[in-house]
């Protein structure tokens, strides 16, 4: 895989490349065309400052306070950055907290209330098509043509989930991607090195394949005295996204361009028995416990592997764990493809700046989500140590205090997999096609359905829901996202 520094924005030449299966090109949006410089000359330094200014002067003479929709356990990242937005601009700053997992129906609910109850949201990155086909969501293109730099994104790592069919609906504001994490002294130990050489045939390292991280599950796999190979997510919610990762590295999209699935080949039946074969080698509570529980018991030190995101590592780095210190990391595994290795790392969550097309003010809301994305206010958000946000931005990883949050082995672990992370399934119903892949996939953990039935049912339902949503549609949006995904994957997948 090639090493770069930064995965491009979007851009005119990807958008093209959309026109495929007799759809027409894209109109293009202003805001992904324009070469225009920002305040007569590219200066992301003084986005923040500039927002802030232009929000002030659209207030002049009135009390304007925005409202801003957020999960609970985010104020840190969210209310330092807002006090300096008010103190800059005059503009009022008032919070709505919800439960991390209600937010998105919140949000959605809004389009049919329309109460007004919010004016700026941070739903879950993946929730964006839906919520901008219900028209909940401003498009941003028109602000952003007008206010943002040329250079906005620039050194933004990630950001597919901001686009829907084209156009600008939200700033990314979180680096969700997934990661892996090993326990390093049981890594480097070298009698584990030399026994696991001697039965596998390769050296015991961070792995670059599924199929070794497999072999490595097994090897450490002993209940016995204590010791057990993983602690990798088997319950419902969870289980379907490490199967998307291995299914990716087999070199396949999910869908055909004709949104056929393909999930249910060959590649993807092999990818669900080899998650259900690595199930055997977890520890017990690996069906049962939650997000924060995985955090504890892999905390505990007496695992070897486990799957998790930044906040996984916030709390494995903390004085709570026991392995603090004492962890290797590396991207999601991969796989080979025609001989030749595939990483396909994986965003799977991450929250984004929407703005409320029900609010009265949209374009100070639009310029807040602005000033908080900024590479400036970014920085302090991605700083909270109990917060949600991860970083994103490439200068977020030269900042002391955040490297210090996460330690730089980490961060460089985290900046590689951000820049090379595919996407979640950014379709309108992305909640309905992956409660059918999940329900599935955890029936053929748990035993009841052979890989192919459930890889066979998914598909039929995928294609009702499918036909629900409206193919043409959802035909649009699938080949604008295939477009998008990391150029480097896209050219090895089929």
């Amino acid at each position: 895989m090639t090493d770069r520094t930064r995965r491009p924005g979007v851009d005119r030449r990807t958008l093209l490349g959309t026109a495929a299966g007799g759809l027409a090109a894209y109109a293009l949006s202003p805001a992904l065309l324009r070469s225009r410089a920002f305040a007569q000359g590219s200066d992301l330094a003084g986005v923040a400052d500039y927002a802030a200014a232009e929000a002030k002067k659209l207030a002049e003479g009135r009390q304007v306070t925005l409202r801003i929709l957020q999960p609970s356990g985010s104020l840190g990242n969210v209310k330092p950055v807002a006090d300096v937005f008010t103190e800059k601009s005059g503009v009022k700053v008032e919070y709505v907290e919800v439960p991390m997992g209600e937010i998105n129906q919140k949000v959605l609910l809004e389009a049919v209330s329309k109460s007004g109850g919010f004016d700026i949201a941070l739903p879950a990155t993946f929730g964006v098509p839906d919520l901008a086909e219900s028209g909940i969501l401003v498009n941003l293109d028109d602000y952003a043509t007008k206010h943002a730099p040329a250079d906005y994104n620039k050194d933004m790592l990630y950001t597919i989930g901001d686009y829907y069919k084209g156009s600008l609906y939200g700033y990314q504001t979180d680096g969700d991607t997934y990661l892996m994490f090993y326990n390093k002294p049981w890594l480097d130990n070298p009698d584990e090195q030399k026994g696991f050489a001697d039965k596998n045939g390769y050296e015991l390292k961070v792995p670059d394949t599924w199929e070794e991280l497999d072999a490595q599950l097994a090897w450490f796999h002993r209940p016995d005295k204590g010791m057990y190979g993983g602690a990798l997510f088997r319950t419902q919610y969870f289980i379907a996204w490490e199967w998307w990762g291995r299914f990716h590295a087999k070199g396949f999209f999910p869908l055909a361009d004709d949104l056929t699935p393909q999930i249910n080949n060959p590649a993807g039946v092999a990818a669900l028995e080899e998650l259900v074969a690595a199930s055997q080698y977890l520890y017990p509570g690996a069906r049962t416990n939650g997000l924060f529980e995985n955090f504890e018991a892999y905390g505990e030190g007496d695992k070897y592997a486990n799957i998790g995101w930044g906040g996984t590592q916030k709390f494995l780095n903390s004085d709570k764990s026991k392995i603090k210190g004492k962890l290797a990391f590396g991207s999601m595994p991969g796989g080979k493809v025609n001989g030749n290795l595939l990483r396909t790392p994986y965003f799977n969550w991450g929250w984004n700046y929407v703005v409320s097309s029900v609010s009265p003010e949209p374009e100070i809301a639009y310029l807040f989500t602005l000033f908080a994305c900024s590479p400036e206010m970014s920085t302090i958000a991605v700083r909270d140590p109990a917060g949600y946000f991860d970083p994103f931005r490439g200068v977020h990883y030269e900042d002391p205090e955040i490297i210090k949050v996460y330690t730089p082995e980490f961060l460089a672990a985290h900046k590689q997999s951000m820049i090379n992370s595919i996407p979640d399934l950014y379709l309108k119903g992305q909640g309905e096609y992956f409660d059918e892949l999940r329900v599935n996939i955890a029936a053929a953990d748990a035993g009841t359905k052979t890989a192919q039935q459930a890889l066979d049912d998914t598909a039929r339902a995928w294609e009702r829901i499918t036909r629900r949503m409206g193919q043409r549609s959802q035909q649009v949006q699938w080949l604008f996202l295939k477009s998008i995904y990391p150029p480097d994957i896209r050219g090895q997948l089929t």
